[in-house]
């Protein structure tokens, strides 16, 4: 046995002299020093032998395999230090390119979200958050519409019981804002909102940015304004913006915000029903009513709110015509943007 390991040495060393890839090394390292390599056939076979023997051989192998890793680490060393020329040998190009990782992108609601938030902001407005599941009194009550009021019938709800309720807008945080700070205010409230609602053009959970400017002498003049610029910044300078009388409940006079088509420039199109124009938010000025359940001055305050459907805004910007596609998790989709 002894002169087994004496053979199974030399025989290792020659063999890690002529190699040239690490692939070379690790097939040595398996043959001589793996679990059912030759030197630990030996080691698991001392068992075997007569008690006398055990220590020399044992000692002889024990030494073999430490001669062997350590030329393993020497020759491994060896081939890191050689020349790239010479590495090309073996298949190795170090010149060539890495192969890159693909990087996610932001979803295309994320980014409009983020777009529309980034205009505002540069109006001077700060984002507010609130809750998803929201009480009636701030969805509804708050907000000039009482339990019997017929503006309820305009929006599907998800109740969770009679005082609770997936939020169908983020107006409630415009009211819990206003509880909380006294004017002047000029805030946006982005988030998800729920309505028992689904087809080409709604889902039950879609998003909204609702905005809300109160201070001394605020006008709906002011108001045209800001969402005319809003506007001008999301599609562009040349799109016309116009304002039609409306209905909300918890603003007056209320407005519906039309733009020109971004589809047909206006001519008429399957998009614009050949009106030339799109419907994208409502808005109007903030109902005295919806002040005294905060306890603003009606007197010496006035203000504008806003809302609109962020997928609406994606869908126009990019030329969507079914809103489940940003839903569909479909790759290939959600690449392009």
């Amino acid at each position: 046995m002894e002169e087994q390991l004496h053979a199974i040495r030399e025989e290792a060393l020659k063999a890690l002299e002529e190699a040239s890839t690490p692939s070379d090394l690790d097939q040595i390292k398996v043959k001589y020093l793996g679990r059912k390599g030759a030197v630990t056939r030996i080691l698991k076979g001392l068992g075997r032998l007569p008690a006398e023997e055990r220590p020399r051989v044992g000692k002889l192998a024990n030494e073999v395999k430490r001669a062997l890793e350590k030329a393993l680490a020497a020759r491994k060393e060896d081939l890191e230090k050689t020349a790239p020329e010479d590495r090309l040998i073996s298949g190795f190009d170090p010149t060539l390119p890495g192969r890159r990782r693909p990087y996610g992108t932001l979803h295309p609601i994320t980014q409009v979200m983020d777009e529309i938030a980034s205009v505002f902001t540069r109006m001077g407005f700060s984002v507010e958050e609130g809750p998803e599941i929201e009480l009636d009194y701030y969805n509804f009550e708050a907000l000039n519409i009482p339990p019997d009021h017929p503006a309820r019938d305009m929006q599907d709800t998800f109740y969770v019981d009679d005082k609770v309720l997936l939020r169908t807008h983020t107006s409630p945080i415009q009211v819990r804002t206003m509880e909380k700070r006294q004017p002047p205010l000029r805030i946006i409230a982005p988030g998800k909102v729920y309505r028992c609602d689904s087809d080409v053009t709604h889902t039950p959970m879609f998003h909204q940015v609702e905005g809300l400017m109160v201070d001394t002498d605020v006008s709906f003049a002011d108001l045209k304004g800001v969402l005319t610029l809003f506007v001008h910044e999301i599609f562009d300078p040349e799109t016309s913006v116009r304002f039609r009388p409306s209905f909300f409940p918890f603003t007056e006079p209320s407005a519906e915000v039309d733009i020109q088509c971004v589809m047909c420039r206006g001519r008429g199109c399957r998009v614009c029903s050949q009106t030339g124009w799109l419907e994208v938010l409502g808005a109007g000025m903030v109902h005295p009513a919806v002040f005294r359940h905060v306890g603003y001055d009606t007197e010496k305050y006035s203000g504008f709110a806003f809302g609109l459907g962020v997928e609406r805004i994606a869908m126009l910007k990019y030329g969507i015509d079914d809103i489940r596609l940003f839903y569909e998790n479909d790759v290939a989709f959600l690449s392009q943007f």
